[in-house]
């Protein structure tokens, strides 16, 4: 049976791959903002997996367009299978002296509220689906923290605590978790992660490079697959962070 499923951000990194992983005669709702180009490649790459492709344009940043993705699905399926809520980004680097009341209010409404937001509009959608799911992309700064970037970390941290939560609400009907990804190789890290600090990870790092998108994808697709795994974050960042 084909599935009905939603990647946000899906135009670019993280997103993309997790929508093309996921393709195989499926109908993949492709979520962007503002990459409508990058979306449309990525479109044609859904089709050539044997996929569906749906594009559908929205600022998840905000509750008009959190309301219009839901509604999008509603009006045209009736039920979401998978949600992925990959839509995120660290804007820039910062520190806690430098925190404004209203970078605040943009970097969790981008990070949190936008998980949060839409994976309540769309729990009546999930309920309706078959063997329904939510992955929610956390990151592994929520493990040590990182100075580049304290109120990021925090807004993933509430990611984390979020997906243990929905996911004791959501069971045994709907399955929830995430997956924390380490420094992987995307457009996140243009303008705001210079060349020196990526070579600084990757000496930190025991595998010795960069993540690549699909490596996320895949862990995706298995949470997805896996239908005894509610309730976890899974980590999948070279070994930089070990617990």
């Amino acid at each position: 049976m084909s599935k009905i499923i939603l990647v946000t951000g899906a135009s670019t990194g993280i997103g993309a791959a997790t929508a093309i992983s996921l393709a195989k005669e499926n109908q993949i709702i492709i979520h962007y903002n503002s990459s409508h180009k990058e979306a449309e490649k990525i479109a044609e790459r859904v089709s050539a997996r044997g996929g569906f492709p749906h594009l559908m344009q929205a600022d998840l940043a905000s509750k008009q367009g959190c309301e219009a993705v839901a509604q999008f699905i509603k009006e045209k399926w009736g039920r979401l299978d998978i949600l992925v809520n990959n839509v995120g980004g660290l804007i820039k680097q910062h520190n806690a002296s430098e925190i404004t009341w209203e970078f605040l209010e943009k970097l969790f409404h981008l990070n949190t509220f936008s998980t949060m937001y839409l994976s309540s509009l769309c729990i009546p959608l999930l309920q309706r689906g078959n063997k329904s799911s939510v992955v929610n992309i956390s990151s592994a700064i929520i493990r040590g923290g990182g100075t580049v970037g304290p109120i990021y970390a925090a807004a993933k941290g509430a990611i984390d605590v979020f997906t243990r939560s929905l996911a004791k609400e959501l069971a045994p009907l709907i399955r929830v978790n995430a997956v924390a990804p380490g420094v992987i190789q995307t457009p996140f890290h243009e303008g705001v992660t210079p060349d020196t600090k990526m070579q600084e990870v990757i000496a930190m790092t025991p595998l010795k490079k960069i993540g690549e998108p699909e490596d996320i994808a895949n862990v995706v697709a298995i949470l997805v697959a896996n239908e005894f795994m509610t309730g976890e974050t899974i980590d999948v960042n070279g070994g930089i962070y070990m617990r």
